[in-house]
């Protein structure tokens, strides 16, 4: 093979591990990351929930006055897909840091309310 087909083997490789990362995964590297700046003594409950509620204002701030938005977004530019993404992903990091700096297991938590929103809202007859 020539070295462009490896370089776009290597590519579909590594799109694939972003996309199968955990919730552990991403755990792991938070707390590494956090640990290595000294941050840990500010990551307490109170101050990881701020955090987080600034950052969903960012991610909010977004879609303000833009009205409804297509599924897709298919007439975002890319600039503004990936700046949602990085708000996105900030909520996501502080959410898991949060769940795990007050011991949930935020994994089984979610499957444990799937599990509880499916018994609180059943399927209507028929379905």
């Amino acid at each position: 093979m020539d070295g462009v087909g490896k370089e776009g083997e290597g590519k579909e490789k590594r799109e694939e591990k972003v996309k199968d990362i955990s919730l552990k995964d991403l755990s792991r590297k938070q707390e590494e990351f956090a640990k290595a700046r000294d941050w840990e003594q500010y990551h307490t409950p109170r101050n990881l929930l701020l955090a987080m509620v600034g950052e969903v204002g960012e991610l909010s701030e977004i879609f303000q006055w833009r009205g409804e938005v297509l599924k897709g977004l298919p007439n975002w530019e890319e600039t503004d897909k990936e700046h949602l993404g990085e708000e996105l992903s900030d909520v996501l990091l502080y959410l898991i840091r949060l769940a795990d700096i007050c011991g949930i297991d935020l994994g089984e938590a979610a499957n444990k309310k799937i599990v509880k929103n499916a018994i609180k809202y059943p399927l209507p007859k028929g379905v």
